[in-house]
């Protein structure tokens, strides 16, 4: 596994932390395909709930190593760097579980990135936010371009696209991307009582809640509305719906099992 990205489950959520501030934990190859093995893992681990990525430093991530991206092309058949960063961004995009990302300092290019593909954004007060491809030429590819302006109002998008400049994290509260904002020694802590609040919610329900509010966005409302109610048909069947009614019933705390 790489030194520059730790991996560690607190309870029931699990914590990707890059490990890197010496280099704003810009992230490599090996990175990339080690996060991507531990996110594979953890989708099929009940043990784990829920995911925080976070950073260590100055820097939440500065987005993808500009020097192993300007690397030769690897051997024929093996996958490019390219590669591995479409790998990593679909994981995390599609994890089935809750994600958090817990954004300690500078968020730009695939830092950013990484936080779009997140359910919701903890910040600390000292975090900015920024796309800055154009800095230096690079194009996005992580969805930069493609989902920001669908997060944030579309001329703010434009601004970070095409200046390449970094906001506050109380304005990207502002403007939506952020859920909260906390004082810089309070982010972890707040991350991980966050992450323990959704470990004890229904896995299933969670899961399924995330993929109907996923796919809204593509559809009609009338056709979101549907598939929101199949959801609701299939849960009706479920171990989880079942313990939840009975604990209400029997004024205590709910076991949920994910089934």
């Amino acid at each position: 596994m790489s030194e520059s990205v730790s991996f560690e489950v607190k309870g029931q959520v699990g914590w990707i932390t890059l490990t890197r501030p010496k280099a704003m934990n810009a992230l490599s190859r090996d990175m990339f395909v080690d996060m991507s093995a531990q996110l594979r893992a953890w989708q099929d681990d009940d043990a784990v709930r829920v995911v925080v990525l976070t950073g260590t430093g100055p820097a939440f991530c500065a987005g993808a190593d500009l020097k192993a991206a300007a690397g030769g092309a690897p051997p024929p058949g093996e996958p490019d760097f390219l590669d591995t960063i479409i790998v990593f961004f679909d994981l995390l995009r599609a994890f089935p579980k809750p994600v958090i990302a817990a954004v300690n300092g500078l968020a730009l290019a695939g830092g950013m990135e990484a936080v779009l593909c997140c359910d919701f954004v903890i910040a600390a007060q000292s975090a900015k936010f920024g796309d800055a491809h154009s800095n230096f030429g690079v194009f996005p590819g992580g969805g930069g371009a493609a989902v920001l302006p669908r997060k944030i109002p579309h001329n703010i998008a434009m601004y970070l696209l095409f200046t390449g400049d970094a906001l506050p994290a109380a304005d990207m509260k502002t403007y939506g991307l952020v859920s909260e904002v906390v004082a810089d020694g309070e982010l972890v802590a707040r991350a991980q009582a966050i992450g323990d609040k959704l470990a004890k919610k229904s896995p299933l329900v969670l899961r399924n809640m995330k993929k109907v509010a996923n796919e809204a966005a593509d559809k009609t409302v009338a056709d979101a509305l549907r598939h929101e109610v199949l959801a609701l048909r299939n849960h009706q069947r479920s171990y989880d719906i079942a313990e939840g009614l009975r604990a209400f019933a029997e004024k205590r705390q709910p076991e949920f099992k994910g089934y």
